[in-house]
C-alpha cells in the first residue's frame, strides 16, 4: 500500500500562534531583538504542513521534515498573531512538497517551500534505535 495514496495537491492547513517572548530570537541569543525568530516561523510552517496531510495517512504513519527553503521577510513583535499556511503542491515518491507562507495580519512575513517524508513510526524508531517509543512518552 502506498501511504500517500490519499494525499493530493491542494490540501492545506494553517497554524495560528500568538508570538510570545520565548519565540523571539532575543530570548535565545542575548543582545538580539525581541522579535519572532526564524526557527520558530519554520517550526510553525512545518506544523501546518504536517497537519494538512496527517488525517490522510495510514495508521502508524507520520510525516517528518526533510527540507526547508524559507525566506523570513519581516519582523514580528511579541503579542502579534502569526498565521502559518501550508499547501501541498506535489507528491513525489514517499515525500510531499509544500508551498508555505507566514502572515502577520495582511502582511506576509515569510514564504518558501518545505518537503516532508512519510514514515512508518515503528519501523523508523527500530531503524534509528529509538529506545522510548513516542506512545510511552505521552
Amino acid at each position: 500500500m502506498n501511504p500517500l495514496e490519499k494525499v493530493t495537491a491542494g490540501m492545506t492547513a494553517e497554524k495560528l500562534v500568538s508570538v510570545t517572548s520565548e519565540m523571539t530570537v532575543g530570548h535565545v541569543v542575548p543582545g538580539m531583538p525581541a522579535v519572532y525568530g526564524t526557527p520558530m516561523m519554520i517550526l510553525h510552517m512545518e506544523m501546518a504542513a504536517g497537519s494538512a496531510v496527517q488525517p490522510f495517512l495510514p495508521a502508524g504513519h507520520v510525516s517528518v521534515g526533510m527540507m526547508v527553503n524559507i525566506r523570513h521577510l519581516a519582523a514580528t513583535p511579541v503579542g502579534r498573531t502569526v498565521r502559518a499556511v501550508a499547501r501541498v503542491i506535489a507528491i513525489e515518491g514517499r515525500s510531499i512538497l509544500f508551498e508555505v507562507e507566514a502572515w502577520d495580519g495582511d502582511r506576509k512575513i515569510g514564504d518558501g517551500t518545505h518537503r516532508r517524508g512519510v514514515v512508518d513510526v515503528a519501523e523508523f524508531e527500530r531503524r534509528f534505535g529509538v529506545t522510548t517509543p513516542v506512545a510511552e512518552m505521552a
